[in-house]
């Protein structure tokens, strides 16, 4: 008679019968049942299964035989051994089968690139691939700087989501943010990526508010031996990469030690940032005489309020034609260097204390050269990327994790700035705009028909506080005049132009030994000292445990991890500077400072737990989890996250999840100090008052008589974290004999306490003549949003998979946010409101004599949408689509691939965020060789 229902458990391995290697993403269900697990490294894996004595686990595994094995006892312990298949069998190939089960059995949305999926997609490596997985967003700022993000809010500086390698969080940490995989892994190294979409602190920490990108790396112990992949393409791409992986058994025959390096070299030409059309919002345009504002080139933004203007009806008589003229600017392709270089190595030792028990010991170091876009755009030149793991692990038992992370911003400047300093090094813009204004009134002939005044009927025009006037001026009849002589008005502002840029200082041209001189000087002195050179050498250090436990009744989880900021940035970036004045003169001018650099610390903690139930013979899954997160500048903040999964069958699941997530204030946020010429940046832990609104001071300025009166002032209080409250419902199905997998999720967010920023003016009037403006400091100051705001979305995938390896896939997002608020602290949520992916692609095919041929197609379609960066960035993306591509051949004999394709086949030159460069295509052929 068979034994009463128990709770049995069930460790067990999953290996390749010929090599007796483990086999990671076979799958092990309980025969008659839904339940079961997917084996993890070295082909593990473990079940807790309420279930009668004895039955059978049904093992199966992509191209071999399934096995059938009897399970008898509690705590048994089994070993698979699958056989390849030696013969093709005629059906449907479900070329993602390990992936596909996982996925279904998540209660969370999870996106996911399995090693397969890395090594074919079409686009010029793995990373940019990940841009086509459903609800995801891809931006470049440069070939080497890619941002990801899922549901919205997306930014050029990606500080919403949270990229982990093996756990570990990959951010830069004085930027608070991962520079996409410029500082990441090898793409040889990578053995998987997933992408858990929407807000997730209970699981993984305050930093993911939007979602995580998380990336596991290649265990030594399964992936061994010398791989080597080389690619190279247009724009002069050339990329290496080498692996390197060995395990030392022990006497007993078993593996003990396990090594791998990993080396990596990119260079190529990067997209140029020439975007010359007029910002979005310009007052003027292209053909505006005096100039005009244009994206990527810095300097011309007229930002000295009314004194490049002479629009006024007064100006218009006295001057004619003279309109708006803006400062001859520096282009960013003269200024940036766009020889993107990056290295990338890293080794790690796996000890094995017992067979499930590894010691692990990881370094990884990173270099090189890129550009970035923020709050301006900078040349991240020379950065040094430093870090290190120690971590003791059980596989889904336990692991005790600690690393170290350490940057260096190396030789990297602000682009943007480098312009003002140009400009301001030679002449202030009062000056330079004074001059233009001077040479207009004193070098244009008033005997030119423009300056109609003759014979024209007068004007009687009352100014404020002024009696009436008469002007023997027309302004309809002197527009048309001056129409009428446009050739005229563009040779008399070049030549403003030309004396203002060459008068007593002049313009420091581009190519010149004078600009290089400057040029040099500028970006390699720090900001605090009058340069543009960043100074950033922070650093985090964080340690995290986790444990299951695992009683009769359920799966519960429980972790707890510290993290310490350490940024040092001497007074260019953070307030981590203190100036004392040494000498003053009798009026208080300085004459001698001395600086003395303070320390900047910032320490937050958390602690968590969850709990994984099943019921009613597995087919039901509960979830819930618990946590509480302290940063040492804001009180505890509680988050959570609950789901229930319910397996209607073997082949169809809906699930329904809510959760509560926050994201600490960045440091910058807390505590920036940062000058970009035209304004000072500012982290906001004491909260700012009396701020004048920039709208009310420019009404201010065009007053006539001045009247501070009408200037408008305002408090800004101290910053707090975000916040955000997430609803979602799921479903996961196949049809069709599995041909057909279909996952559809619907959200809906609200979002509250978001930070953003408020621009304010620190304004200062005489003493002796109070109407009089005396000084002014421009503050962007970061905020919290009083608003409440809320979005919801859709995203639908669907897989169907041919016979003999043919797949079609296609996915669908719909993206809205629902509150039209006025809030200007409201950060912009830069996402297209409707976005599709289109895949075609053929694996291990077979072509007359050919053999192991592949190929993927990847067709992309973006709705235009706003992009609002900083206010330097905000503007419009127009609609677009892109079409990957990628052909390739196995020769198992020489255990090569060969790939050719391109990212951007048809060469749609492509904005992808506002103010970052044109994307084109990028055609590579790769050789893939891997000695197992």
């Amino acid at each position: 008679m068979a034994a009463q229902a128990q709770v049995v458990v069930v460790n067990g391995i999953v290996t390749d019968e010929a090599s007796s290697q483990g086999l990671i993403g076979a799958r092990v269900l309980v025969e008659g049942t839904t339940f079961g697990a997917l084996t993890t490294e070295g082909g593990r894996f473990t079940l807790r299964v309420s279930q009668r004595l004895p039955f059978y686990l049904i093992t199966s595994y992509l191209g071999y035989d399934t096995v059938r094995t009897e399970v008898t006892a509690s705590g048994q312990n089994v070993r698979v051994a699958l056989r390849e298949r030696q013969v093709q069998i005629e059906g449907v190939e479900i070329v993602a089968s390990a992936q596909i089960e996982r996925q279904r059995q998540s209660p969370i949305s999870v996106e996911s690139m399995s090693i397969n999926a890395i090594k074919e997609t079409p686009a010029a490596n793995f990373y940019d691939g990940l841009g086509a997985l459903k609800g995801v967003d891809l931006t470049s700022a440069s070939i080497g700087f890619k941002v990801i993000n899922t549901r919205g809010f997306n930014a050029a500086a990606p500080v919403r989501s949270l990229q982990i390698i093996d756990g570990v969080d990959n951010q830069a940490p004085g930027l608070n943010f991962s520079l996409g995989n410029f500082l990441g892994a090898s793409e040889l190294d990578v053995q998987q990526v997933d992408l858990i979409v929407g807000a997730s602190s209970a699981f993984y920490g305050p930093n993911a508010f939007n979602g995580v990108i998380s990336m596991t790396t290649q265990s030594p112990f399964v992936h061994k031996g010398l791989s080597a992949m080389v690619r190279v393409g247009e724009r002069d791409l050339g990329e290496f990469a080498l692996r390197y992986a060995h395990v030392f058994r022990n006497k007993a025959g078993a593996d003990k030690l396990g090594v791998k390096f990993n080396a990596y070299y990119l260079r190529v030409n990067d997209w140029e940032a020439d975007n010359m059309d007029p910002v979005d919002g310009a007052t003027e345009g292209i053909d505006n005489p005096g100039g005009y504002d244009a994206v990527n080139r810095y300097g011309d933004e007229n930002l000295t309020g009314g004194i490049n203007n002479a629009t006024s009806l007064t100006d218009q008589f006295l001057n004619p034609g003279l309109g708006r003229w803006h400062r001859t600017g520096y282009r960013e392709t003269d200024l940036v260097d766009y020889n993107t270089r990056n290295v990338k190595l890293s080794t790690a030792l796996h000890y094995r204390l017992r067979p499930e028990v590894e010691l692990i010991a990881s370094s990884s170091f990173a270099t090189g050269t890129t550009v970035l876009q923020g709050d301006n755009r900078y040349s991240l030149k020379d950065i040094l990327f430093f870090q290190n793991r120690l971590e003791l692990k059980k596989a889904n038992k336990y692991f005790l994790r600690a690393y170290a992370t350490h940057e260096n911003a190396g030789n990297s400047y602000d682009a943007v700035f480098t312009a003002y300093q140009l400009q301001t090094g030679v002449k202030s813009d009062l000056e330079w705009s004074r001059d233009y204004r001077n040479y207009w009134t004193g070098g244009i002939p008033t005997s030119h028909p423009m300056y109609v005044r003759g014979g024209m009927r007068g004007r009687v025009r009352q100014f404020e506080g002024f009696p009436p006037q008469t002007f023997p001026f027309d302004y309809e009849t002197a527009r048309a005049v001056l129409a009428a002589n446009q050739d005229s008005l563009i040779q008399f502002h070049a030549r403003a132009r030309q004396f203002a840029d060459t008068y007593q200082y002049p313009y420091l041209q581009p190519g010149t030994p004078e600009f290089q001189e400057a040029f040099d000087r500028i970006t390699s002195t720090p900001i605090y000292e009058g340069g543009t050179r960043l100074v950033d050498r922070s650093a985090l250090y964080h340690v995290h445990g986790e444990h299951k436990f695992q009683p009769s009744w359920a799966e519960i989880t429980a972790g707890a991890n510290a993290r310490l900021y350490t940024p040092v940035s001497e007074g260019n970036i953070f307030s981590d500077t203190l100036t004392f004045v040494r000498d003053t003169l009798p009026d208080g001018a300085v004459v001698k400072t001395d600086s003395l650099f303070k320390r900047i610390t910032n320490f937050e903690y958390g602690a968590y737990v969850g709990i994984d139930k099943r019921l009613a013979s597995n087919k039901v899954r509960l979830g819930a989890t618990m946590r509480i997160d302290k940063n040492q500048n804001f009180n505890f903040i509680p988050s959570y996250a609950a789901s229930a999964l319910w397996n209607v069958d073997e082949r169809h699941t809906l699930r329904v999840a809510i959760s509560a997530a926050i994201r600490n204030p960045t440091l910058a946020d807390q505590y920036l100090y940062y000058n970009v010429g035209r304004a000072k940046l500012l982290g906001n832990l004491e909260g700012f008052q009396n701020l004048a609104d920039t709208a009310s001071l420019r009404h201010y300025f065009e007053s006539v008589p001045l009247n501070p009166d009408t200037i408008r002032y305002f408090d800004i209080a101290p910053i707090q974290p975000e916040k955000v409250q997430t609803i979602e419902l799921g479903y996961r199905g196949s049809f069709f004999d599995d041909r057909v997998y279909i996952d559809a999720s619907y959200y809906f967010s609200r979002y509250r306490d978001f930070i953003g920023y408020n621009i304010g003016v620190d304004v200062r009037f005489s003493a002796l003549f109070p109407d009089q403006l005396i000084a002014a400091q421009a503050y962007r100051v970061a905020a919290n949003a009083t608003d409440i705001v809320t979005t919801q979305g859709v995203t639908v995938g669907v897989n169907y998979f041919f016979k003999k390896g043919y797949t079609f896939t296609g996915n669908y997002s719909w993206n809205v946010l629902n509150t039209d608020s006025d809030d200007p602290i409201i950060p912009a949520f830069n996402t297209p409101e409707h976005k599709f992916n289109l895949g075609f692609s053929g694996r291990d095919l077979k072509f007359g004599r050919l053999k192991h041929a592949g190929f993927s197609v990847n067709y992309k379609w973006i709705e235009g949408f706003i992009f609002e960066g900083s206010p330097q960035f905000t503007g419009r993306i127009p609609t677009y689509s892109l079409l990957d591509a990628q052909i390739s051949q196995q020769v198992p004999k020489l255990h090569t691939t060969f790939k050719l394709g391109a990212s951007n086949l048809l060469n749609n030159k492509v904005f992808q965020l506002y103010g970052g460069p044109r994307v084109g295509r990028l055609a590579y052929f790769t050789i893939l060789t891997d000695l197992d």
